[in-house]
């Protein structure tokens, strides 16, 4: 017979705001673990190895954990791309054209049918993503990003030979899984970069695809609208081979009992040289992070996500994804249509849509300096009110029944500092929160469920849009601020009471915190120690636990 271990598990309070893993807990955790007390001390060097870690020693540690983030993020390039293309196609001359009918003053696409095309776009979506979340969770990230752009590959061709606009409703689809693997491959320091990065690519897409209608604006045959969907084979090949090369999510791997495999991915993901870092604490971090999880909830499904403590984790990421949404953006950033409707003509309108994504882009690039200062919370609720305030302004000035050039620049200026707005705060908030607050064994469903509540709310928006600015339906034009400001403002007073800060904190810290009950405004006061080299220890003097 086997002699039972022995534990010492001291009594001694955290402190004053101070919260850890409970006795009881730890002690669970040992009865499945071999070596417990090791692992627990090569876990509390991986914590404070990780808050100690300043953005350049990150930079140069983990410079293919950054390098393989970005390859796998060029697929949200290719989503952007697609997303802005049958936006602005909507304002594009041969493409309102061949899939429009006639008006007295040129061709339209029917606000029906710009409605079923979007939904028709995120029905798409919902479906390919649940399917993904089962996928991922069983074969991996490589595996099922591989798959993913085998199938876009394909369904280029059917954009491409299009013959009518039913055809287009066939062909949309979605890439999902690159902010999950970038933070469960990368140190918390470099989590604001990597994750909100997906919000550039974003950016970039929409750049680049406003950029390639304007140049071909010219054009008054097949290839205006053509050569721009030819042009998206081009993303699937460097993803493919990025792919290909990347190492597997070693949380993943840990999550699938796959612990060399793990530890092989760590060892590719860092350059240590004579740093501090030790792959063995950071894998043991990972491990004991995933027990305390175990322990917490029954298993990995879909239904898990609404039990327990992590259903308010559910709740915050699917009302965050959605916010991006609900905020007004659709109606905010599809300018390029909203500046035609009053008056602009198409020159002017697709130069402005340049200068806004210009403006997204910049915006991005500054909320990666402005979350490790200030957070994300603040950033969020911030974003939000300010986005409320513009759609009021752009409301009032939408009312007089004569717009005159003054106040047609007038909104289209607000419209500039709404979208930058936008990329600078709840834009790339959210893919930040999306990663971060989801325990990770519940990471990839969660999101999936919350970029599926997206693409609900994208439904809402297709509903709404459309005929505010169509002018064979409502032709509200500025107006429609006042239809949007409402969904924003609820989308404000939510994040005000609703919405935690996790700047600075490590998955089993933000486990904790949300089996504490902690509230969303008291969640930065707390200190987390999870997993301290005190808490469980061999003692040969220790007694004997039952």
């Amino acid at each position: 017979m086997e002699n039972p271990k022995q534990f010492t598990v001291p009594t001694t309070s955290l402190g004053e705001n101070t919260i850890g893993i409970d006795d009881e807990a730890l002690l669970e955790l040992s009865a499945d673990l071999p070596d417990p007390a090791s692992l627990v001390k090569k876990a509390h060097r991986a914590s404070n190895f990780e808050h100690n870690l300043t953005n350049r020693d990150a930079f140069r540690l983990f410079p293919k954990a950054v390098g393989f983030s970005f390859i796998l993020s060029l697929a949200i390039i290719m989503e952007g791309y697609d997303i802005s293309l049958l936006n602005s196609f909507y304002a594009y001359p041969t493409f309102q054209k061949r899939f429009g009918v006639k008006i007295p003053n040129g061709y339209q696409i029917t606000s029906n049918w710009q409605t079923g095309l979007q939904n028709g776009a995120n029905v798409g979506q919902i479906m390919g993503l649940i399917i993904a979340g089962f996928i991922a969770d069983r074969c991996g990230y490589k595996k099922t990003m591989l798959g993913t752009m085998v199938a876009l590959i394909g369904a280029i061709f059917l954009l491409f030979f299009a013959q009518n606009i039913s055809m287009l409703l066939l062909v949309k689809s979605s890439a999902t899984l690159t902010t999950t693997y970038a933070a469960e491959v990368s140190p918390i320091v470099l989590r604001p970069y990597l994750t909100t990065y997906v919000n550039l690519c974003w950016v970039t897409g929409q750049f680049i695809a406003n950029g390639i209608l304007r140049a071909l604006l010219a054009r008054t045959d097949q290839w205006g609208w053509r050569i721009p969907y030819a042009i998206q084979w081009v993303w699937p090949v460097p993803i493919v081979i990025g792919v290909l090369f990347a190492p597997e999510s070693p949380w993943w791997l840990v999550r699938h009992g796959k612990i060399d495999e793990a530890k092989h991915s760590l060892d590719r993901l860092a350059t240590p040289g004579d740093s501090e870092y030790d792959t063995n604490d950071a894998l043991a971090l990972i491990i004991l992070t995933n027990a305390h999880e175990k322990i917490n909830r029954e298993g990995v499904s879909y239904w898990d996500c609404f039990k327990g403590v992590d259903l308010r984790r559910t709740e915050i990421v699917c009302c965050v994804w959605m916010s991006q949404v609900f905020c007004g953006i659709s109606f905010g950033g599809n300018i390029v249509y909203f500046l035609q409707q009053i008056s602009f003509s198409n020159d002017q309108a697709f130069d402005f849509g340049l200068g806004v994504n210009a403006i997204g882009w910049v915006g991005t690039v500054l909320s990666w300096f402005m979350m490790q200062k200030v957070g994300r919370r603040k950033i969020f609720v911030t974003g939000l009110g300010i986005m409320f305030t513009i759609l009021m302004l752009v409301g009032f000035l939408g009312i007089p029944s004569h717009i005159s050039p003054g106040l047609s620049y007038t909104s289209a200026a607000l419209f500039m500092v709404f979208v930058f707005t936008y990329d600078l705060t709840v834009g790339p908030v959210t893919y930040c929160l999306i990663s971060e607050i989801p325990s990770t064994r519940l990471r990839i469903k969660s999101a999936v469920l919350a970029r599926s509540c997206f693409s609900v709310a994208n439904i809402v928006a297709s509903f709404l849009n459309p005929p505010i600015l169509n002018p064979t339906a409502w032709n509200l034009k500025g107006k429609g601020g006042f239809v949007w400001a409402p969904l924003c403002l609820v989308c404000f007073v939510w994040s005000v009471f609703r919405l935690p800060e996790p700047k600075g904190r490590t998955p089993p810290e933000i486990d904790i915190l949300f089996g504490k009950k902690i509230s969303a405004k008291k969640f930065s006061k707390f200190a987390v120690t999870p997993f301290r080299s005190n808490n469980l220890e061999v003692s040969s003097e220790s007694a004997v636990l039952p």
